[in-house]
C-alpha cells in the first residue's frame, strides 16, 4: 500500500475534508494526515491519522516517514516551508488561484500594498513570499479541482462525489443560496431585486445558506417584510452549523449561484471557471442538485445551467428535471479516477 501526507496548515478546510472522505474507501493507499489546529478543529477525523503541525513543526514531522507523496492542500503562505518540502519529496500542490500562482515579482510587490498591509509584509519578511514561484516550479504537480481549469501544466484532481441520501419531494420550491452573503464574490443585489420582483402565485422558499452581515443582513431583514406570503426567505446571522447546512443542501430542489465571474486573490484579479474554481460546484456535485449560474459562465458541465433571463420560470422548470449524477460522480468511479491521478505521480 502506497503511503501519502496530506497538508493543510493555511485555509482549505473543505478540500482536506473531502480528500479524507474519499480516501476512506482506498485499498491503494493509506493517508496521513498534517492539519494546523484551526483545520483540524473544523474536520471530524476520529478514524484517519490526523497530526496537529505548523509551519515549524511539519518537516521535522516527514522525516523519516518513507511517503510515496505528499499533498499540499493550500500554498497562500509559509513559503520558504514550503519550497523545502518540494525539495526534498515527491510533492503535488493543489492549486487554486492560478493568476497568483504565476504573479512576477513586481506583481507581488505591488499587491503587498493594496491590501492588508502588515499581514502581507508578514509574508514577505518572515514567509518568503518571494519564494511563491519556487514553490510551484519546483512541486512534481500541480493539480485542480475543477475540469475546466486543465492544461499542459495543471492536472485534474477528482475529489467530488454524489453522496446518497432520501430525497424528499418538496410541494414548495426550495432554491439554496450557498456560501458566505457578500457581495464581494456573489451578486447579491441582484438576487435581492430579482426576488423582490418576482410575479408568481406559487409557494416559493429562498435559502440564504452562509452567514449574513452588515449591509446584506439589513436588506434581508427588510426583504423578509416586503415579500408576499407566498414567497418565503430563509437566512443565517450567525455561522450555518454543518447539520443545518447538511439539511438544507439536500432538501433544496435547486441551487442558485450568482457568482460574480471577476474576483481577486492577492490584490490580483482572477475569474471564476478560468483560473479560479467556485465551491458551489462541489456543492452541485456533492449533493446531486442542477446549479443556476450567470450567463457569462461558461461551463462544458450538463448540471450547471445558465441563466436565461427569466428566473422563477427556469427555478420552476428545474425543480422537475432529473439529471443522474451517479453516473460521472459515483464514490466508487471518483475514488477509481482519483486513484489512478495519484497513481501517475507517484511513477
Amino acid at each position: 500500500m502506497k503511503k501519502i501526507a496530506y497538508i493543510e496548515i493555511d485555509t482549505h478546510a473543505e478540500i482536506a475534508k473531502a480528500f479524507m472522505d474519499i480516501m476512506k474507501d482506498s485499498q491503494e493507499f493509506s493517508v496521513d494526515y498534517y492539519f494546523s489546529k484551526r483545520i483540524k478543529d473544523q474536520i471530524n477525523h476520529s478514524d484517519e491519522p490526523v497530526f496537529l503541525s505548523d509551519s515549524s513543526m511539519i518537516l521535522d514531522q516527514l522525516k523519516g516517514k518513507d511517503y510515496d507523496l505528499v499533498v499540499i492542500g493550500t500554498v497562500h503562505r509559509y513559503f520558504n516551508t514550503f519550497l523545502a518540502i518540494t525539495k526534498k519529496y515527491n510533492t503535488a500542490v493543489i492549486s487554486h488561484n492560478l493568476n497568483f500562482i504565476k504573479a512576477s515579482k513586481f506583481d507581488l510587490i505591488e499587491s503587498i500594498f493594496k491590501g492588508d498591509v502588515v499581514f502581507r509584509l508578514k509574508l514577505w519578511l518572515k514567509e518568503g513570499l518571494f519564494y511563491k514561484t519556487k514553490v510551484y516550479h519546483t512541486s512534481r504537480s500541480l493539480l485542480v479541482l475543477d475540469e475546466a481549469l486543465i492544461s499542459e501544466k495543471y492536472q485534474f484532481l477528482p475529489l467530488f462525489y454524489t453522496r446518497d441520501f432520501d430525497k424528499t419531494k418538496n410541494e414548495n420550491l426550495i432554491v439554496l443560496i450557498p456560501g458566505g452573503v457578500s457581495q464581494k464574490r456573489r451578486d447579491y443585489d441582484y438576487i435581492f431585486k430579482t426576488i423582490q420582483n418576482l410575479k408568481t402565485d406559487k409557494l416559493c422558499r429562498f435559502v440564504f445558506l452562509g452567514k449574513a452581515s452588515g449591509h446584506e443582513l439589513k436588506q434581508l431583514e427588510y426583504l423578509s417584510k416586503k415579500l408576499p406570503g407566498n414567497i418565503e426567505i430563509t437566512y443565517f446571522s450567525e455561522r450555518v452549523l454543518s447539520e443545518d447546512f447538511e439539511r438544507w443542501m439536500q432538501k433544496a430542489d435547486i441551487l442558485w449561484c450568482p457568482i460574480q465571474q471577476n474576483t481577486e486573490f492577492f490584490s490580483i484579479k482572477e475569474t471564476y471557471g478560468k483560473t479560479k474554481m467556485t465551491g458551489n460546484l462541489g456543492d452541485a456535485i456533492t449533493y446531486g442538485k442542477l446549479a443556476i449560474f450567470p450567463a457569462d459562465y461558461l461551463s462544458k458541465l450538463d448540471f450547471i445551467i445558465s441563466e436565461k433571463g427569466n428566473v422563477i420560470e427556469e427555478l420552476e422548470t428545474l425543480k422537475n428535471t432529473s439529471f443522474d449524477f451517479q453516473k460521472n460522480y459515483s464514490k466508487k468511479r471518483v475514488l477509481e479516477n482519483l486513484e489512478s491521478t495519484l497513481n501517475k505521480i507517484i511513477q
